[in-house]
């Protein structure tokens, strides 16, 4: 008798493993934020637009 290979389940479990490799690759792909030097993006951008509806509270 020989011996019975699980092909199928033998794919899934592959590509169940290579799924979490590619997705820890993802994660170590994107950028932290707290590295990002936020006032030096505000001044490449200039000022943020204000919102009216909080000049109008803070005016009265």
């Amino acid at each position: 008798m020989g011996v019975t290979r699980l092909k199928r389940k033998d794919r899934k479990n592959k590509a169940r493993a290579n799924n979490k490799v590619a997705r820890i690759k993802q994660l170590l792909l994107t950028p932290v934020i707290k590295n990002v030097d936020m006032d030096e993006l505000r001044a490449q951008f200039g000022e943020a637009p204000k919102n009216k509806k909080a000049e109008e509270t803070s005016a009265e």
